[in-house]
């Protein structure tokens, strides 16, 4: 029994997720068990990329290989109890083109998968018969109707009335709720209506967060499928999806992902199989008309920081200029006071401009996506905008953001956290770095020299900020560069000095414009590596350090005071292998050696946490298991780039390991 049991928690951890482009998705775990209150069948966005509500939580799955014998193909956890234990029969999952978990029951063999059709709220389930057997499956879907974020328990309110239409169910969560539509491809249809109760989410009890929860069904379909015969369950928020042909649906989403790769159609799989996970990321935003980036899934939306740093993966390396151009263009829009917005509006609320680093990784972004595309165009459209966002800085905007007198940009004020080290619990800034921080002035200088650079290019004046840039080069190492050789994290010239090591300074070596020499780039890169690197990704701080946090886990407090207190970021790793091919001028053998290095995540997106993705964070000390967000866009987009941007396809399937 205790093998089983071990069984169980190493399936369950291990997750899929397939999303729609407008920020919905299907997500679970390869053996259909949800684990967490993000899971669920269709988790519809109601205002792309957000209002997500989760709609379809599961199917129960049910073989009858005679007229009263059945084994039940779903597992579900409940307080003290594995109930059913449908993952005895679990074979095998595979997750391209499309999310398929195989089950067998001696010599019965069915063939589950489950997509979503793209930029709509439907998600598509087949069951096959890929065995010589023929069965029968009672198929029961367990429906809630809630935001994301939350948890549904049986309550008066929420009667799920529901009723046929030609063929297919129409089902109300509660009065003036709207619809979802139910369809199977074949089968018959009985009504029956229960509440089910304390269903347990074992993610959500690891993050010290409410675990149990109701769901209701309100019949179910039964289907004879005959050797190499198939059902199709629909679930949808668009009655027109009723009419659809499933088969073609499934068909054209396959064509879809193909086409995803179809530039790199020559390259290794692995290659193929990022450029997939991180076109997941690209979706709709209705409230700007555009697309944009999502953070990270399950819980984030679309921020100004993440999608700055990650599009240059995701977008410019992979060369959708198009999608490139439309976000930055979008963010530009909404420029308020020399800064983008952290955060769009979504239901009359106000944008949020909490952040000091979004607005300088828009120079960094347009720099490369101009060395890629050679958009002269663009650059000129914008130009004004961006000499805007200069005098902004120079002259002060919101929250004390401004130039010093050495010419450092400095800012922060009092219970606001505006780098991407931003955890907040309540009113309590875990990293508030008020100041001027290391990696912020390391961007405040390339801005100045990107827009020196675009005006040159455009023929305008170059010289206009060419004081300040001397400047900033002259003071830089004064304040930051210490007698270890590494970078101070926070100063505030001649008041404080911030000496933890931290993988902030990693900006000033990997960024396009350095500010300092090759002696001490060399030096920074190996304090970086003694004290933060691991296959992983850069730990937030160093170890030796007494605010050391070594695991990421418990409940907020305890989560978000590790975040960024040594917790291992994937995204980092980007930054640090671009500085570690430059100290070491792309030799041959550090060429072989990153792509040595990229084994440990390659092994991670293929055989831990989320089946083709890459976690957002890691533990600090002995890193394992994808912690945070299961797929993060800045950690796909990283690892595209340090690929594509320096060729590093050769011989990379060679590394990884298969276990």
């Amino acid at each position: 029994m205790q093998d089983k049991l071990d069984s169980f928690q190493n399936l369950s951890q291990k997750e899929w997720i397939y999303p729609n482009g407008l920020g919905g998705y299907a997500s679970s775990s390869i053996i259909g068990t949800n684990t967490r209150r993000y899971h669920g069948l269709l988790v519809a966005s109601f205002n792309p990329p957000t209002e997500r509500r989760v709609l379809v939580s599961r199917v129960a799955e049910e073989l009858y290989y005679d007229a009263e014998n059945y084994v039940e193909l779903s597992t579900n956890q409940y307080p003290n109890a594995i109930d059913p234990k449908g993952f005895q029969y679990f074979e095998k999952f595979n997750r391209q083109p499309l999310p398929e978990a195989h089950f067998s029951f001696e010599g019965y063999q069915v063939k589950k998968t489950v997509f979503m059709v793209q930029d709509s709220n439907t998600t598509v389930v087949q069951y096959a018969n890929v065995g010589l057997k023929p069965f029968k499956l009672k198929l029961k879907p367990f429906l809630v109707y809630r935001d994301y974020h939350s948890l549904m328990h049986q309550n008066d309110y929420f009667d799920f009335y529901h009723t046929q239409k030609a063929d297919y169910q129409v089902v109300y969560a509660h009065y003036g709720a709207p619809p979802l539509f139910i369809k199977a491809s074949k089968g018959e249809w009985q009504a029956n209506k229960v509440w089910y109760h304390k269903h347990e989410y074992e993610a959500e009890k690891q993050r010290g967060l409410d675990f149990h929860e109701d769901s209701c069904t309100i019949g179910q379909f039964e289907v004879w499928l005959e050797s190499s015969t198939q059902v199709y369950l629909t679930f949808s928020t668009d009655e027109a999806m009723m009419q659809a042909n499933p088969i073609d649906l499934q068909w054209a989403e396959i064509e879809r992902v193909k086409k995803i790769t179809a530039q790199f159609a020559k390259q290794n799989e692995f290659v193929q199989d990022l450029l997939v996970a991180g076109e997941q990321f690209i979706v709709k935003r209705q409230s700007t008309d555009s697309e944009t980036i999502i953070a990270g899934y399950h819980w984030f939306t679309d921020w100004g920081r993440d999608t700055m740093i990650a599009l240059r993966g995701l977008c410019i390396s992979t060369g959708k200029q198009a999608t490139a151009k439309s976000i930055l263009k979008t963010f530009l829009q909404y420029l308020n006071q020399g800064m983008l917005p952290n955060r769009f509006p979504d239901n009359g609320e106000e944008l949020e401009y909490n952040t000091i680093d979004a607005t300088l990784w828009l120079f960094i972004a347009l720099y490369e996506y101009y060395q890629k595309f050679v958009d002269k165009e663009f650059i000129a459209e914008i130009f004004e905008k961006l000499t805007e966002i200069i005098e902004y800085h120079i002259q002060g905007t919101r929250y004390h953001i401004k130039v010093t007198p050495e010419g450092l940009l400095s800012g922060g004020e009092e219970g606001v956290q505006l780098t991407w080290m931003d955890a907040k619990v309540g009113d309590f800034v875990v990293t508030p770095r008020r100041g001027c921080a290391v990696e912020i002035n390391a961007l405040w200088y390339n801005a100045l020299k990107i827009h020196q650079y675009f005006a040159l290019l455009l023929e305008q004046d170059a010289d206009r900020y060419n004081s300040l840039i001397i400047k900033i080069l002259s003071n830089f190492k004064t304040y930051f560069l210490n007698e270890d050789g590494y970078l101070n994290d926070v100063i505030i010239p001649d008041k404080l000095i911030d000496r933890s090591i931290r993988p902030n300074q990693i900006y000033a070596l990997s960024l396009p414009f350095s500010l300092l020499n090759e002696t001490e780039e060399a030096k920074v890169l190996e304090i970086i590596t003694e004290y933060l690197y691991t296959d992983f990704g850069l730990r937030s701080l160093n170890p030796q350090h007494p605010d050391f946090q070594a695991v990421y886990q418990g409940d907020q407090w305890q989560r978000d005071t590790a975040y960024h207190q040594g917790t291992v970021w994937v995204f980092l790793l980007g930054e640090y292998f671009a500085a570690y091919l430059k100290v070491n001028k792309h030799s041959k053998s550090a060429r072989t050696l990153v792509k040595k290095q990229l084994n440990t995540l390659k092994n991670h997106f293929y055989k831990d946490t989320c089946l083709h993705g890459i976690s957002e964070i890691f533990d600090g000390e002995n890193p394992q298991l994808g912690k945070g967000t299961i797929h993060q866009a800045w950690s796909i987009g990283a690892i595209l780039k340090v690929i594509l941007d320096n060729q590093l396809f050769d011989n990379l399937s060679n590394y990884l390991i298969m276990s």
